[in-house]
């Protein structure tokens, strides 16, 4: 299929990649729009990785208050300089981020920064499930192994599907915004305000 410079034009405007990048993704994806997406999004998550290397010193504190001022959010999202920090669509980017924490609540950032007593509880609850259901013992590791990262998805900001979109996740948001800004990018401390409710970060 014939590749145009108005298809490679039309991924760079969806994708902000540059355009020998969006080309090579279109002839990759026989022409497909959606599958270059994903494509260049595939390795847009190993460029994020590489990038998480570098120091990010720059950034913004960001606040979100949802309307009736009884619900708050403080946000550090981190970058690599000053010009991407002012940039507009970092404050979008921080101002999705924020919105998405007020909405959601989330335990912790990760599943690393979940305390292990929690994680040690789940697992006791799903194990116990298992066995009260007559699961085979030789799948329910595997049972378990499933509810927790279910767990995860649920109850860690990185995994949680995006409540404007809940196509990607708060992680994958995340590594597009590397790929679009080319530096490192990352979550540094949140923390979520409610009136009559004891603050955790």
């Amino acid at each position: 299929m014939e590749i145009t410079v108005q298809d490679i034009k039309k991924l760079r405007d969806r994708t902000n990649v540059g355009l020998m990048d969006c080309k090579k993704a279109l002839k990759e994806a026989d022409g497909d729009m959606d599958k270059a997406v994903d494509i260049l999004r595939t390795k847009g998550i190993a460029k994020a990785e590489k990038k998480a290397e570098r120091e990010a010193s720059e950034g913004i504190i960001y606040s979100y208050i949802h309307p009736g001022a009884k619900l708050g959010v403080l946000l550090e999202l981190s970058c690599e300089t000053d010009f991407v920090a002012r940039n507009d669509k970092f404050e979008e980017l921080a101002k999705k981020i924020a919105m998405h924490i007020a909405a959601t609540d989330p335990l912790a950032l990760s599943e690393d920064d979940l305390d292990e007593e929690i994680i040690k509880k789940e697992k006791r609850i799903y194990q116990e499930q298992a066995e009260a259901a007559g699961k085979p013992e030789k799948i329910i590791d595997k049972i378990v192994d499933g509810r927790l990262n279910k767990f995860y998805e649920e109850n860690c900001l990185l995994k949680q599907p995006l409540v404007m979109n809940e196509d990607i996740k708060v992680e994958q948001l995340i590594n597009d915004a590397v790929m679009s800004f080319g530096e490192n990018i990352y979550i540094n401390r949140y923390t979520r305000y409610k009136i009559g409710e004891q603050s955790a970060e």
